[in-house]
């Protein structure tokens, strides 16, 4: 299992929200196809087909928990997770 799959996993289960990685969520973003531009501490994430807009920040090394459950919101609303 590849890392963007345990990050989908844990994003998908909700359980972590408060502990997933920064890093790991914009990975795990790209790999689905998003494109990403930073403004500042501001990282804004497109994808065509995609109506919203996802805005991230870090708190420290972790993404909040509101924008993680945001992006889950996002995947399950377009299929995005695969399997």
């Amino acid at each position: 299992m590849t890392k963007q799959q345990k990050t989908l996993r844990q994003v998908l289960l909700g359980k972590a929200d408060a502990s997933t990685s920064f890093a790991d969520l914009c990975a795990l973003l790209m790999v689905l196809g998003f494109d990403e531009r930073i403004r500042g501490g501001h990282h804004i994430f497109s994808r065509e087909g995609v109506e919203e807009i996802i805005n991230l920040q870090p708190v420290g090394s972790k993404a909040k928990p509101y924008q993680v459950r945001q992006v889950r919101n996002i995947i399950l609303k377009y299929g995005l997770g695969g399997s």
